[in-house]
């Protein structure tokens, strides 16, 4: 089996795991901070967050990075990836996204509520904006 496109697939499939959750969890935010703290709703949310972070996304995001690292391993290092450094970036972005995710989770699970329902839907958009920004680089590389 050619090791390019095992590494390919295993990052392809982290990748998908990490979005699906990454596109998830900002939705369940929006809930969370319009259920009454103390309710049966907000408890469900908070098992709910904590689950999805833990089992799913972390899990997900370690994996990306450790397939991604192959996968680029995989190719020639002697030419301008100039696409891929600006993928690299957004990655980052991503990456942070889940880091203040991570963050909100712990509020949210002390009965904080740092920011809106609608907070949390504008920035479930970014990550789709985000995502999308990665899919184009990685199927056009236009630099």
């Amino acid at each position: 089996m050619n090791l390019y496109f095992l590494a390919k697939t295993l990052h392809i499939i982290s990748m998908t795991a990490w979005m699906a959750g990454m596109f998830y969890l900002p939705r369940l935010f929006a809930y969370h901070a319009d259920a009454a703290v103390g309710s049966d709703l907000s408890e469900q949310f908070k098992i709910m967050e904590r689950r999805l972070l833990r089992v799913i996304i972390n899990p997900a995001m370690i994996l990306t990075f450790v397939f991604g690292g192959w996968l680029l391993a995989q190719t020639d290092f002697g030419r301008p990836l100039h696409w891929f450094d600006a993928k690299f970036a957004l990655v980052l972005v991503l990456a942070g996204l889940h880091g203040f995710f991570a963050r909100t989770r712990k509020k949210l699970a002390r009965d904080e509520r740092p920011r809106s329902a609608r907070f949390y839907k504008i920035i479930n958009e970014m990550v789709t904006l985000v995502f999308m920004a990665i899919v184009v680089l990685v199927v056009f590389k236009p630099f």
